[in-house]
């Protein structure tokens, strides 16, 4: 029996990548975080496709897709994100890389080169993906659709306290401000903008814990 295709979409710090990972363990599946292949591209250019004034020069970033390898490795139970044979899962969520992200992910040039990546890895079934484009653009034909959402407050809270916990300098405030752009900027692109596919099931976790969003998403996937 094929194992279900399970899609998550959502804005940032609503747990997205935490509970898929959860969810994963719990049914026996593999989880892949997509917003981890697009900081590992934003990191990549950060470090070798910038101009003069310190912007990304995005020509030099797509003529060097060829010597791009992303993979996932297991360390210690945990996937983490290996950029050409490099474990970048810390450097990949520096602030830095957060405030560059949304405009790299825009670009219609790195969504088709990651793109044929992530559908080929579903194809065999037994996955889950998120992301903010998954159930609409990368799996529409998924089993099942998700969209997280939750408050601009919770979720400044939410991703303050992972920065914090991975050691890195930070304002809360500027925390929030970067959420706000980053959430104007994903859901106006005009590459496979963040939006709830159609027939996605509505999870607001604002006033949930991460164990009741988990079982929440257990139930309508056991049904």
């Amino acid at each position: 029996m094929k194992k279900p295709v399970i899609a998550i979409d959502g804005y940032s710090s609503t747990g997205k990548s935490s509970i898929s990972k959860i969810i994963a363990e719990k049914l026996g599946i593999v989880h892949l975080d997509t917003g981890a292949l697009y900081r590992g591209i934003t990191w990549f250019a950060l470090q070798n496709c910038v101009n003069h004034d310190e912007t990304i020069n995005l020509t030099e970033l797509f003529n060097s897709f060829p010597l791009i390898e992303l993979e996932f490795k297991n360390d210690g139970g945990e996937l983490v994100l290996f950029l050409n044979h490099i474990n970048v899962s810390k450097e990949i969520r520096s602030n830095e890389v957060s405030k560059n992200v949304s405009f790299i992910a825009k670009q219609k040039e790195v969504r088709d080169f990651l793109m044929e990546s992530q559908r080929n890895l579903a194809q065999k079934g037994g996955i889950i993906m998120d992301g903010r484009d998954i159930g609409t653009v990368v799996l529409p034909n998924a089993d099942f659709k998700f969209f997280l959402t939750a408050s601009i407050e919770e979720r400044t809270n939410r991703r303050y306290q992972e920065l914090i916990n991975l050691g890195i300098d930070t304002d809360e405030q500027q925390v929030k401000e970067n959420l706000i752009a980053r959430d104007k900027i994903d859901s106006e692109r005009e590459i496979a903008p963040l939006k709830q596919a159609n027939d996605a099931i509505v999870i607001d976790n604002t006033m949930l814990t991460k164990k009741e969003t988990i079982e929440s998403i257990l139930a309508y996937v056991k049904k």
